[in-house]
């Protein structure tokens, strides 16, 4: 029998996690809160994938009607009760989404209707103007306040959430391993054996690695997205800021009707956004500088160049948007995530005690520590 290196022949913990981005720290944390030891292993010696490439931005508002909205809304809190104990400054509240057409107005007007429109207020040009003069240059016909959307700086926050989850909730993490296979009793990595009587795998954009079938089986490619960092404008956004592109791309507004019209006009008026996956989405940190993107390319092997005509597209949307010359760009980079046409995430027991959990849309902030939750319950047996 393998020695376990974490601990002699006995078990590394009680669950170890594959995977030390935000869904494979929200699984650790789901864990610990049920008094549970976690092992996580990691390949590299710090965060460097999805987790950290993109806004930090905990999207509730928009996200799809149903468990996906509800599991936001959950993530939310969970990201309000640990920021302030991890030391994770929330940066910004609420979003405002900024419709420059009667059409993209109309499906704003049939969101506020449903029940994710519950606390968010629905605003027509000219109170827009009175009471957001900086998001109204671009003289929006409606913008649709929401108060429920956290951001925090993804590239800080989630190495605060690892410290903070090993210096206090009993979470072990080890970086630089390699983890080449798992069975029911634990997983053979580059630094050994080590078991654990469950075994959660987050395995990020890796298809390949571990149970290469069964991710095959979901229909999961890769996207890639273009994002970028602007000085600082010269004024401070009361909210994250999303326009009219979103209300096509994001599920909870295109699922409905009426954003069957505004897809038409977005086909006539802005086509290569929309063969691009450009839609808007601006963030600011706590130096004043803008965060901005992004765009979606998809393939199993994306290439790894940013072409500056797509950036241009992105920077062509916040002008018209925001009514201002985008600021000097300061910083360009791109993230990749795993993607799947059909669904949003998916989990799947390769055994009694394993469960192989993807997020495939670009949501692991506002989703993830839901999504932990319900794993933790599955393997624990508890009931729904």
């Amino acid at each position: 029998m393998a020695r376990n290196r974490a601990g002699g022949m006995g078990k590394a913990a009680d669950v170890i996690i594959v995977g030390a981005g935000i869904l494979g720290l929200a699984h650790a944390l789901a864990a610990a809160r049920r008094g549970l030891k976690a092992l996580v292993l990691d390949r590299d010696a710090q965060a460097n994938g999805a987790s950290v490439r993109n806004f930090g931005f905990v999207t509730v508002t928009g996200q799809q009607a149903g468990a996906c909205w509800r599991r936001a809304m959950r993530s939310r809190d969970v990201w309000e009760e640990v920021a302030p104990q991890a030391g994770i400054e929330v940066l910004q509240h609420g979003l405002a989404v900024l419709a420059r057409r009667a059409e993209s107005a109309a499906v704003l007007e049939a969101f506020a209707r449903t029940e994710m429109g519950a606390g968010c207020a629905l605003l027509d040009g000219a109170e827009a103007a009175r009471r957001f003069p900086d998001l109204a240059r671009g003289a929006p016909r409606a913008l649709l306040w929401s108060p429920h959307e956290r951001r925090v700086e993804s590239r800080e926050a989630i190495p605060r959430l690892a410290a903070w989850l090993e210096a206090t909730q009993g979470v072990a993490i080890r970086r630089n391993i390699l983890v080449r296979g798992v069975d029911e009793a634990g997983v053979d990595t580059s630094a050994g054996r080590f078991a654990a009587p469950r075994i959660v795998v987050c395995p990020g954009d890796d298809f390949l690695t571990l149970f290469p079938e069964r991710i095959a089986a979901q229909g999961v490619t890769k996207c890639k997205l273009h994002m970028l960092r602007l000085a600082d404008p010269g004024f401070r956004l009361p909210a994250a800021v999303m326009s009219d592109l979103g209300l096509v791309r994001y599920l909870g507004y295109a699922e409905l009707p009426q954003a069957e019209a505004l897809r038409h006009v977005l086909l006539r008026e802005q086509r290569a956004q929309l063969d691009n996956g450009v839609h808007l989405i601006v963030v600011q940190s706590a130096d004043g500088s803008l965060v901005v993107g992004d765009s979606h390319h998809y393939g199993t092997t994306p290439d790894p160049f940013q072409p500056e005509a797509v950036d241009a597209l992105i920077l062509e949307e916040f002008r018209a948007a925001l009514g201002i010359a985008p600021p000097p760009v300061i910083a360009r980079w791109t993230g990749i995530y795993a993607s799947a046409p059909d669904r949003l995430m998916f989990r799947d027991a390769p055994a009694p005690n394993i469960r192989l959990v993807m997020v495939t849309s670009g949501t692991g902030a506002s989703t993830a520590f839901a999504i932990a939750e319900e794993t933790l319950a599955e393997l624990l047996g508890e009931s729904a």
